[in-house]
């Protein structure tokens, strides 16, 4: 487990059996279209409409809700936000989302978090709650598949349609996990050939202070 800048990982923290296991019980559920969301880009753009901008996505997913899943990840995330120093307070996760990503497909830069908390009343899971940690998990080992590179930006001060960016190598490795907080803009590149899975968890609590 190392801290990297932006991120903490855990090379190989799951057993190859998991990952297969996973994605064999995934695959046998329904898989839905990932939604998909573009805007015009603007020569001045302000803080939201970068957001939006980065909302790009196509990909399939299958979303989970199974404890033994949980129980096999929440243990590196509690690990991770002790010892990156973030101490995020979070008492809750959402339903764990495992995506299939093919040739062609990606998840242009986005966001994961947001400001404003839940306001849905009939979930108390999630109201008056807001996504404080992410965490991806890799299904597939890096052999299965070309492209599909996970990156992060360093910097989009000077043009937000070109950030500067830094490549998670670390989640290349089947059953790697990378645990990062929520208000970091991260991608997946487009995939050149073969299949990815991974799996995705957002953590939540009350709004940071």
């Amino acid at each position: 487990m190392v801290q990297r800048w932006k991120y903490w990982f855990f090379k190989k923290a799951l057993p190859h059996k998991f990952c297969d296991d996973v994605i064999k019980y995934a695959l046998s559920q329904q898989i839905k279209l990932g939604g998909t969301k573009e805007i015009d880009a603007n020569k001045k753009l302000s803080k939201k409409q970068i957001k939006d901008l980065y909302q790009y996505r196509d990909s399939n997913v299958v979303w989970l809700n199974d404890r033994w899943i949980y129980d096999a990840i929440v243990p590196f995330v509690r690990t991770a936000n002790k010892n990156a120093n973030w101490n995020f307070e979070f008492d809750d996760a959402e339903s764990i989302q495992f995506t299939i990503y093919k040739k062609g497909q990606f998840y242009n830069w986005h966001m994961d978090g947001f400001e404003d908390p839940y306001d849905m009343p009939d979930d108390l899971h999630k109201h008056g709650k807001v996504r404080k940690l992410s965490v991806t998990v890799a299904l597939s080992d890096h052999k299965e598949y070309k492209g599909g590179d996970f990156y992060f930006i360093i910097d989009n001060s000077k043009n937000p349609l070109k950030p500067k960016q830094m490549k998670a190598k670390e989640i290349k490795e089947k059953g790697s996990i990378i645990v990062f907080p929520s208000y970091e803009f991260h991608k997946v590149a487009p995939i050149i050939k073969g299949t990815r899975c991974s799996l995705v968890i957002w953590f939540l609590g009350k709004p940071f202070k």
